[in-house]
């Protein structure tokens, strides 16, 4: 049977790895709800809100490549903006399906709910042009070769696309045929050249490392990349947004690179070398260290998603992948020099003690199993535990670039839908966590077990650091019972814990590691109890906010 436009988006997400499309239904997009519910290869997965549902498409295509998401007209995809904005910031291909009023009503420019009254049918997709690599208006005629064109936008370029399904047209068959577009292989020339110019840097240098960066998970590339350490023998290190590109227990890992502001002895290493290679690892402020880095372009090598820059040599249409592999076999195994990773050192505090910042980050670090999905929300718990020494195997997601605050809720559930088989550890803060915290009802409906850490410092304490007036009123946010909360979303068989001194922690994160069920834990703090990096940022404002 000829599919319709709907099955056949859907059949070719299924091909790629996308198995669940999240979203919140709506009367425009009931005909796209109606075929997710009834293919028996998806899933529809409702979120609490439209934020909520791309913030957990976003943890999805971190662990699967891919995600779905679905919304109706206008004040759905208008709520799902900011989560689509992340995931294009942080390179996540998300398809936003999208279900409009149908033809005869565009066209006669009806004054609809969910419009703005003014007739212009167009105006929202508009609105999404600068979030979005690529974007449609799904038709019987174009369905086919539109969807082929997407999917290779949106692996191409690892960022969201957006597709507009008429209410009138869904369910319509698909008229014409497509085959999957290929992605494009690297120009030979320029990626001989890249390759020679590249062995030619190495082979002069005594000393050399590699800087792993976010786009090697993004492309799928770790292997390959690994494989390239592994043959050469050169050490790596990563930056923040970069965190467990690849394994942290690998011999050759040196530890967070982070400009002047923390691991000195990484800093030296890494500044230190007659060559850096960057693979894709971008330059951002935190990245960088409120940009206190000191990388010399003519010492770098950056290896980036579609090209390569060496020195003041620029080499195009070169793709990572190809040129990984061609390194592989072009540079020789040496002894190179490194130093070893360490991790955030002995647990302190005992007994009765409160809960500082060492004595939770350490804890924290020492609780981490091999294979965790880490999930970590923007602000000072994720400027802590992005120094932690990952077990192996174990991966760290965070919001590094875009760092909307709320996302690490939502997008660990994103993540646990998934990797149902995987232990996902969400640590998140009070004030992120009171702006998406009905989404962890979602996990016990699926029947999903996260361990769930909330850390209660009494307010935003990121901002606290980085205003002129910490104690200023707009920092403050509202008292809640966060260890009830579990119970009052549905998770009545949830292992649940208030803590306030070490061993009220000690004794709950052994009932965690423990638990066959979820497990949600709230740590109370002093409002400052601050990790290194933060504090680090506070007297770093100048650097960070550069003009």
């Amino acid at each position: 049977m000829t599919k319709t436009v709907i099955q056949y988006v859907l059949s070719r997400l299924h091909d790629i790895g996308v198995t669940d499309v999240f979203g919140v239904p709506g009367d425009y997009a009931f005909p796209i709800n109606d075929a997710i519910y009834n293919d028996p290869n998806m899933r529809w997965v409702g979120c609490c809100n439209e934020l909520n549902a791309a913030y957990a498409a976003d943890g999805y295509a971190r662990i699967k490549g891919a995600a779905a998401l679905c919304t109706t007209y206008g004040v759905g995809e208008l709520s799902a903006i900011n989560g689509i904005a992340g995931a294009y910031a942080e390179h996540l291909p998300v398809f936003h399906l999208v279900g409009s009023p149908n033809m005869a009503t565009q066209a006669a420019r009806a004054p609809m709910h969910h419009t703005l009254g003014n007739g212009e049918y167009d105006l929202f997709r508009r609105m999404t042009e600068p979030v979005v690599c690529a974007h449609a208006v799904m038709t019987p005629q174009n369905a086919v070769y539109e969807t082929e064109r997407l999917i290779a936008e949106a692996l191409y370029h690892r960022r969201p696309v957006y597709m507009a399904f008429p209410a009138d047209l869904a369910n319509q068959p698909v008229l014409g045929e497509a085959t999957p577009i290929s992605p494009p292989r690297s120009n030979p020339d320029n990626l001989a050249a890249a390759v020679e110019a590249i062995a030619a840097t190495i082979d002069k240098a005594r000393t050399a490392c590699v800087i792993a960066g976010i786009l090697v998970s993004r492309t799928g590339q770790r292997e390959l990349l690994q494989r390239l350490i592994d043959a050469s023998g050169l050490p790596f290190s990563t930056m923040l947004m970069g965190k467990s590109a690849l394994d942290e227990r690998h011999p050759s890992y040196v530890g967070i690179y982070n400009g002047a502001l923390m691991n000195d002895e990484v800093r030296t290493f890494v500044e230190e070398r007659d060559c850096v290679m960057l693979v894709g690892a971008p330059l951002t402020d935190f990245n960088t260290g409120a940009f206190t880095a000191r990388l010399s372009p003519e010492k770098t090598i950056a290896i980036n998603h579609h090209h390569v820059q060496i020195g003041g040599r620029r080499f195009n249409d070169v793709e990572m992948a190809d040129l990984l592999v061609a390194l592989v076999d072009h540079l020789p195994k040496r002894g190179w020099a490194r130093i070893k990773a360490k991790s955030l050192g002995k647990v302190s505090g005992k007994d009765n003690d409160p809960i500082d910042a060492p004595a939770l980050y350490s804890r924290w670090e020492r609780f981490l199993k091999p294979d965790d999905i880490l999930v970590v929300e923007t602000g000072t718990v994720s400027m802590g535990l992005g120094f932690a020494l990952l077990p192996q195997g174990a991966t760290f997601h965070n919001q590094t670039l875009w760092g909307s605050i709320g996302w690490a809720t939502p997008a660990a559930f994103g993540a646990a839908v998934a990797a149902p088989d995987s232990r996902v550890v969400l640590v998140t803060g009070d004030g992120a966590h009171q702006l998406t915290v009905q989404e962890i009802s979602q996990f016990g409906r699926l029947g999903l077990a996260p361990i769930i850490f909330v850390l209660n410092n009494n307010g935003y304490l990121i901002e606290r650091l980085l205003c002129r007036e910490p104690s200023i009123a707009y920092n403050d946010i509202a008292p809640w019972h966060y260890a009830d909360l579990a119970k009052a979303f549905g998770n009545d068989d949830w292992l649940t814990a208030r803590v306030t001194t070490c061993d009220e922690f000690d004794r709950a994160l052994e009932d965690a590691g423990r638990s066959k069920t979820g497990a949600y834990i709230e740590v109370v703090t002093d409002a400052y109890a601050a990790s290194p990096l933060a504090l680090k940022l506070h007297d770093a404002v100048a650097t960070l906010y550069k003009s």
